[in-house]
């Protein structure tokens, strides 16, 4: 189940099924015992999972959480109810952590939002995920600090954007770079705003994409997907397509008013409505930043904003 990245370093992919349906968890070798970046989902198949790498017989430190999005801090409560491991997350991360524990005022804030930009709101049956943020972490890192992961010594590096409370962390000598779901190999990661409050992701993203090339990597650890490579490539691809999506954006609005909802259909058509919340989260975030540049300005008319340019 686990795959040597390096002599130190083990990947386990984690199933689960809803969202991403798996993540990336990577086992650090220590003296003291493994530490574990990310968990996966709440759910029967990562605790399976999970189960049978306890079973092999290992050791496990602690646990560290790149950021809080349920896919990669899902299984922290039960680490350390159940298995009586450390949980170790940032201060931001605390900070989503009670966010999330507000499950009804978290779905109402984020449908008002949605429905606020044309879309459709929520599903009447979204799954109330708060349980598993109701815990208190052992213990916190910040940005510019240097966490023991292992037997080796990190930078903790905060890069913002896909997820408010995301961070890296960036082995100087070994040039290996844990970089959670801030950049992936084969898609982009999705800037959203899942708590509702209308901020402006996208241009934290941009800034933090920057922030990469003074980390050369020669191995970056994703939080989906294979290893990277060429972590300088992969930003600029990355920044290519959003450069190329904003673009799009302005040449829709260019003879007419539209909302994000309206923008969001005619860019990536009808989808099932979980892969249709991350596009029209995608495409109100760039509208967000184009109108922060000053390159298009909003309305609202009967409660439903409009952009033009």
């Amino acid at each position: 189940m686990l795959k040597e990245i390096t002599e130190n370093i083990e990947k386990l992919v984690v199933r689960f099924p809803g969202g991403m349906r798996e993540v990336n968890c990577y086992l650090i070798k220590g003296a003291k015992g493994y530490t574990i970046i990310d968990t996966g989902t709440y759910s029967k198949e990562s605790i399976d999972t999970w189960k049978a790498v306890l079973k092999s017989g290992i050791t496990i430190e602690k646990v560290v959480l790149t950021h809080t999005h349920q896919d990669h801090i899902g299984l922290a409560k039960w680490f350390q109810e159940q298995i009586g491991v450390p949980i170790f997350t940032s201060k931001l991360g605390y900070k989503e952590m009670l966010k999330g524990r507000d499950f009804i005022g978290r779905k109402e804030k984020l449908s008002h939002l949605i429905k606020g930009h044309g879309g459709p709101g929520l599903p009447d049956k979204l799954e109330d995920d708060s349980f598993i943020y109701d815990f208190e972490p052992d213990g916190f890192f910040e940005e510019n600090e240097m966490i023991q992961l292992g037997n080796d010594f990190y930078e903790v590096i905060w890069i913002p954007g896909h997820a408010p409370d995301q961070y890296g962390f960036y082995h100087s000598d070994n040039k290996v770079m844990i970089i959670g779901d801030h950049v992936l190999k084969d898609i982009s990661p999705v800037i959203g705003l899942w708590t509702g409050e209308e901020l402006n992701p996208l241009k934290e993203y941009f800034g933090s994409l920057a922030v990469m090339k003074n980390f050369p990597a020669t191995i970056t650890l994703p939080g989906h997907g294979e290893i990277i490579s060429d972590l300088d490539l992969r930003v600029q691809d990355i920044m290519d397509r959003h450069y190329y999506r904003l673009e799009q954006i302005l040449e829709h609005l260019a003879d007419r008013q539209m909302t994000a909802k309206e923008l969001c259909e005619d860019v990536y058509s009808k989808l099932n409505i979980y892969i249709y919340l991350s596009s029209f989260m995608a495409t109100l975030t760039r509208l967000i930043y184009l109108e922060s540049i000053g390159k298009i300005h909003r309305k609202t008319e009967n409660g439903i904003v409009y952009f033009k340019k």
